[in-house]
């Protein structure tokens, strides 16, 4: 799957993905969410296409942009299917191709998903057009 910003996917389906997670990470950001990535792994795995990983100053600020997610996801028409961790400093939300992950920034340097899924193509998610949103 191509993931550059100005070449969309051959199918519907996956270039709504990628757009939701251009989407969410444009959240984080709106949030105050730090150092925001988005991983392509459909090549990597079967289970989803996209990882957003952010960190967050506190739960607080964490609690805050999973719960705009998941009212951003819903108004996308995708439901969360679970979140893990909302008393802690990993909170991760699963909405089937899209997984979230918010992170303290000690968890994130613990956990270290990036160089765990150093395989995955970084997306540029600045630079993907989400005017219409």
């Amino acid at each position: 799957m191509n993931t550059e910003p100005s070449q969309q996917s051959d199918s519907i389906e996956s270039a709504s993905s990628l757009e939701r997670a251009c989407l969410c990470a444009k959240t984080c950001e709106d949030f105050k969410g730090k150092d925001i990535v988005v991983l392509d792994v459909a090549k990597i795995t079967p289970l989803f296409d996209y990882f957003i990983i952010a960190t967050a100053t506190n739960q607080r600020q964490s609690n805050a942009i999973a719960e705009e997610i998941r009212v951003l996801m819903k108004r996308e028409s995708t439901r969360r299917r679970n979140i893990e961790g909302k008393d802690s400093e990993w909170i991760l939300g699963d909405y089937g191709d899209i997984v979230l992950h918010i992170f303290t920034e000690e968890a994130r340097e613990l956990y270290d998903l990036e160089r765990l899924w150093a395989d995955a193509k970084k997306v540029d998610w600045q630079s993907f057009r989400t005017d219409s949103h």
